[in-house]
C-alpha cells in the first residue's frame, strides 16, 4: 500500500513557493534509466537556495542538508516542480523545507511528490565567515 504522500495529486502546494522548474534529460540518467539522484540533490539545492539568498540579500552557502528523501523515481520528460518553505531563521543560517512534484510526460495534470529535502544555508561575507542575517520586520 503507498504512503500517503506517494499519491497522485492533481493540485500543487498553495501554501509553498514554487522556486523551480525543470525537465530532465536522457544525459542526467543512472544505469537503470531513472534520474541520477545526485541531479536531483543538486537541483533540489538550487532550489533551496532561492529564498535563502533573497532573505539574506547576498552570498550564502549550503551547511547542512538534515534530512532527503527520495520517494519517488524520477524519470526522463518529467516535468519537476520545486516548492519551498522557510521553517527558521537564525542568527546567521536558514533553514528550508524543499519539496518536489513530477508531473510526468504521459500523466498532465497528474503530481506525483517525488522527493522532499529539509536543508540548512548560512550567510558568509566576501571572505566566506559566516555573518549576520539581516531580519525584516
Amino acid at each position: 500500500m503507498p504512503h500517503r504522500d506517494d499519491a497522485i495529486h492533481t493540485s500543487l502546494p498553495t501554501d509553498k513557493e514554487l522556486v523551480l522548474k525543470v525537465i530532465p534529460l536522457p544525459s542526467d540518467t543512472n544505469g537503470n534509466g531513472d534520474i541520477f539522484g545526485g541531479w536531483v540533490m543538486s537541483q533540489v539545492d538550487l532550489a533551496g537556495s532561492v529564498l535563502c539568498a533573497r532573505i539574506a540579500q547576498g552570498r550564502i552557502a549550503t551547511v547542512a542538508v538534515n534530512e532527503f528523501v527520495f520517494k519517488q523515481p524520477v524519470r526522463v520528460g518529467d516535468l519537476l516542480s520545486f516548492y519551498s518553505s522557510v521553517l527558521r531563521i537564525g542568527r546567521t543560517s536558514m533553514t528550508v523545507q524543499v519539496e518536489v512534484f513530477a508531473e510526468r510526460i504521459r500523466a498532465q495534470g497528474q503530481y506525483v511528490k517525488v522527493t522532499e529535502a529539509r536543508l540548512t544555508y548560512v550567510a558568509i561575507d566576501d571572505q566566506g565567515r559566516p555573518r549576520a542575517v539581516q531580519q525584516t520586520p
